[in-house]
């Protein structure tokens, strides 16, 4: 079982910064990767970024250059720094995690490879 915890969403305005945080805790699962998605209203849940075991970063097309995936300072853990927020970034975002590292790297984006998924954070940038 693997429980998250997600923080640090909250209400910005268009250029702004905002960090979020995702730890993951594990009584008995390996966890390969981590990654966030959001959801906005009305919309599928779509993948942001994620990062794997062995350190590799992966990014959507339209947070790329602006939105930063790290490991956090626990095991399981990670931060997202997103910059330049826009309208558009408004959503629900959502950690989850993926134990298979099987094709990980060309698959990373589907969100039903991740097994486990936080409760969600809510990130409102105003205009």
């Amino acid at each position: 079982q693997v429980q998250l915890e997600e923080s640090g969403g909250g209400l910005v305005q268009a250029g702004g910064s905002l960090t979020l945080s995702c730890e993951a805790s594990s009584t008995s699962s390996y966890i390969y990767g981590m990654a966030w998605f959001r959801q906005a209203p009305g919309l599928e849940r779509e993948f942001v970024a994620a990062i794997s075991r062995p350190g590799n970063t992966y990014y959507s097309d339209s947070v790329r250059g602006r939105f930063t995936i790290s490991r956090g300072q626990a095991e399981n853990s990670m931060v997202l720094q997103m910059n330049s927020l826009k309208p558009e970034d408004t959503a629900v975002y959502y950690c989850g995690t993926d134990s298979d590292n099987a094709y990980y790297s060309s698959a990373y984006y589907y969100s039903t490879r991740y097994d486990y998924w936080g409760q969600g954070t809510q990130v409102t940038v105003s205009s």
